[in-house]
């Protein structure tokens, strides 16, 4: 089972590192490069089978009796995401290895957390039933909060890390619940036979939406990009690899993975459109105006998102052939472009653009291996972000909806990148006459090269376009291809998109030129939406309401704790009981009349507890209560259990008794009218809590009608087995002995507490005492005294 065995060493190998990494850093992420690298290489040895229709599918029993499995399989779309994953996950980590060179505790966690995601990655790009997609989404979810947070030392991280957990964990939450929506409508949670039997109805509508809630939040779509430009605090490598290669690209991926189940459905295709042209235009649109070069590629992410997120919700062959194509594309030219920005900061100690200059002279390497990055980005060719780009534009021509309207969003959005491509070089590498030249430290070929091999690799994909158009269609072969399928190309010639691409690029040049006067016109529009405002205002609402709720509901108050407490048990299971439930028709009141003076004790006592107002006498009296109950229970034939109700109520009377010693007499000295308005109140709930108590248990013993195979395996192996002709006993002692068990160090445990308190309390009285013994006694001068030296 190599997949499940691929996922297994990455997590065991993450565990291993911490150990290695306190002896050397360097062994450490070089060691950690290990294991993606080498699932890079069986996944591409299986590319040829793959490409050719056949899928490796592996189901491991998690859960068997509720029906819960692992269930992997490598596809089209698992193998494209593998090589993002697995590939450029072995590239960052060889290349922490000189960004972190000076060690440190950012180096020694970096390692096994970083190996710790690409394994939650792995395990979701395998998955192929949506419950295990859920376990290794919120895995990736843990981590990246983990990463971005890094030690927790500063504010900002400790911010940032909190709003990316707190907006994809509870988008994920809703994306669960999708999850549930669609599996329990179609009637499996296997995503394969999903796609193969796609279900229909309303259910798979509402599963559509709230599945999309949990994509747009990873991968940042508005209103819930905000998470990922704050998330830039973290260290270059992770912002390479969460940030541009991997995390965000999950939301993405569930998107492409369920397109086929929901294609042709208004509540996937029409949000993700929708969204997803309003997150390109607003991500470009904020790229073009930073500073900060890391900023810039954040915004530039959002962008892409964006554009990905159109291209794989659409639900066409032709789209989804541009859209593997761009996921592929982007994944290389953002990467090389994080780590090329990693360098820039490391070398030469700032990444602002406003203090660089002269860099491209000084980094020769460093900014070519930039320009096909930004090249591929911008969508030039023969960079493989052009072919994709291309298609993109195919994907909306002649449709007479909105596709027009789609196609001209997304060349604005395009002009946009190239503009932003075009800042990124002038601002990292141009020479600039108002400030000084930089003077950057060299930097390491184990810097450079895994930076430039993403780059190299974006180049000669796009000139062997012919190997990316056999993996697009593989994965678009699930959508309606038509008489004559769309393929992947440099030259398509003179056709329209290419025109539309030419006016992408001129659009760009033109931005760019314009940037000053295009920040001058940004600085002067008004704002009235802003999505961190937006957070930071419902964050502080939610701890608003949530110290409004403890203030009232934490009163410090036994009897408020209890009332809330039956008020829940009422609401929900006791609603449940009323609607549901029905009354046995061979009710009797009473089996042996010896019930009937034994209820009437027990009422009677549970009645004068109520009015009495002597902490002894209502101890007493519910010692009565139960003391009838065992009674009870020995006329309905368990005197093993009123042996045990006995004992209970014993030992609870003693300890009562010791504990009323250092309590006041009675109750309450006096009555206040808080306390008698709230008298009828309480005696409605506990009244009512005390009716919803004696149905269940009358509805739940009539519930069996015949006994269950377990009783009857108990009853007939009591004797036989464990020697003994009470089942019950046999129960507690041979065959639930480990419950039996439990239980006993649960008690054991708190008796240790107790017993640890008493003699706490006992010593400290001890150590007041010596200590009173042995200060010097200060003599008080008496009054007449005083009075003297006041005269004196």
């Amino acid at each position: 089972m190599p997949l499940l065995a691929f996922v297994i060493v990455h997590l065991l190998v993450a565990l291993a590192l911490p150990f290695l990494a306190r002896r050397s850093t360097r062994a450490a992420f070089l060691t950690a490069a290990v294991p993606p690298a080498a699932a890079l290489v069986w996944v591409l040895a299986q590319a040829q089978p793959v490409l050719t229709g056949q899928v490796i599918t592996e189901t491991v029993a998690w859960a068997p009796l509720i029906g819960l499995e692992l269930s992997f399989r490598l596809d089209a779309l698992g193998l494209l995401m593998t090589v993002l994953v697995a590939g450029i996950g072995s590239l960052v980590l060889i290349y922490s290895d000189a960004y972190f060179s000076r060690g440190g505790g950012d180096a020694r966690r970096s390692a096994p957390l970083l190996l710790a995601f690409a394994g939650a990655m792995l395990g979701l790009v395998f998955a192929d039933d949506l419950i295990t997609v859920y376990v290794f989404w919120e895995l990736t979810t843990i981590c990246s909060f983990l990463l971005v947070g890094q030690a927790g030392i500063s504010r900002e991280s400790r911010r940032s890390a909190l709003q990316a957990l707190m907006i994809t964990s509870l988008g994920g939450l809703v994306m669960l619940l999708g999850f549930v929506v669609l599996g329990e409508s179609a009637g499996t949670y296997r995503i394969s036979e999903l796609i193969a039997n796609p279900p229909g109805g309303t259910p798979v509508a509402v599963a559509a939406v709230l599945i999309l809630v949990g994509a747009f939040t990873k991968s940042a779509q508005v209103p819930f990009h905000n998470w990922l430009p704050a998330a830039m605090v973290a260290p270059t490598p992770i912002s390479a690899y969460l940030h541009a290669a991997s995390m965000v690209k999950a939301g993405v991926f569930l998107v492409a993975r369920l397109g086929p189940v929901f294609a042709g459905v208004p509540q996937w295709w029409l949000p993700t459109v929708v969204f997803g042209l309003a997150t390109m235009l607003m991500g470009g649109w904020r790229a073009l105006h930073e500073y900060d070069l890391k900023k810039l590629l954040a915004y530039g992410t959002v962008s892409q998102l964006g554009f990905l997120m159109v291209l794989l919700g659409t639900g066409t062959y032709t789209a989804a052939v541009a859209g593997t194509a761009m996921l592929l594309a982007h994944g290389l030219f953002k990467a090389t472009l994080f780590l090329v920005v990693g360098i820039i900061d490391h070398q030469a100690g700032t990444r602002d653009i406003r203090e660089l200059s002269g860099l491209g002279r000084r980094m020769p390497w460093l900014a070519m291996i930039a320009t096909l990055g930004a090249a591929s980005m911008a969508g030039l060719p023969p960079m493989l972000g052009f072919v994709g780009k291309e298609a993109a534009f195919s994907a909306y021509l002649g449709g007479s909806g909105p596709e027009p309207l789609v196609d001209a969003v997304l060349v604005v959005g395009s002009m946009l990148t190239v503009a932003y491509s075009l800042r990124l070089l002038w601002g990292a590498f141009a020479d600039k006459r108002d400030i000084a030249p930089t003077e950057p430290k060299p930097a390491s070929p184990e810097a450079l090269l895994p930076a430039a091999l993403p780059a190299a690799a974006g180049a000669l994909l796009g000139l062997s376009y012919s190997v990316v158009d056999k993996l697009t269609s593989a994965y678009a072969s699930s959508f309606p291809a038509g008489a004559d399928p769309y393929h992947l190309g440099i030259w398509h010639g003179w056709t329209l998109p290419l025109l539309l691409s030419a006016v992408a690029v001129t659009g760009g040049v033109a931005l760019h030129l314009a940037r000053t006067r295009l920040t001058a016109l940004r600085n002067r529009l008004p704002r009235p939406l802003d999505a961190q405002r937006g957070y930071e205002r419902i964050m502080a609402l939610l701890e608003r309401v949530a110290v409004g709720v403890t203030g009232r509901l934490q009163v410090g108050s036994l009897p408020t704790y209890l009332g809330i407490i039956l008020l829940t048990v009422l609401a929900i299971p006791g609603t449940a009981l009323v609607m549901r439930a029905s009354v046995p028709e061979d009710l009797r009141a009473y089996d042996n009349l010896l019930q009937l003076p034994l209820a009437i004790v027990v009422i009677v006592a549970a009645v004068a507890v109520l009015r009495s107002r002597r902490r002894l006498t209502a101890v007493l009296l519910v010692g009565v209560v139960g003391y009838g109950i065992g009674g009870l229970f020995i006329v309905d034939g368990g005197p093993d259990l009123a042996l045990a109700q006995f004992l209970v109520e014993t030992l609870t009377l003693v300890a009562f008794v010791f504990v009323l010693r250092r309590l006041p007499v009675r109750f309450t000295q006096s009555e206040t009218p808080t306390t008698k308005a709230l008298r009828l109140p309480k005696a409605i709930i506990a009244g009512a809590a005390g009716v919803f108590i004696s149905l269940a248990a009358v509805i739940f013993s009539a519930a069996r009608q015949a006994p269950p195979e377990a009783s009857a395996e108990f009853i007939a192996n009591s004797e036989k087995g464990a020697g003994a002709t009470n089942v019950v006993n046999a129960i507690i002692v041979d065959f639930r002995a480990f419950d039996t068990v439990g239980e006993i160090a649960v008690l054991a445990v708190a008796a240790t507490g107790v017993a640890s308190l008493i003699l706490a309390s006992r010593h400290e009285r001890r150590k007041r005492s010596t200590r009173a013994a042995t200060m010097p006694q200060i003599k008080t001068p008496t009054l007449a005294k005083q009075q003297e030296e006041v005269r004196e």
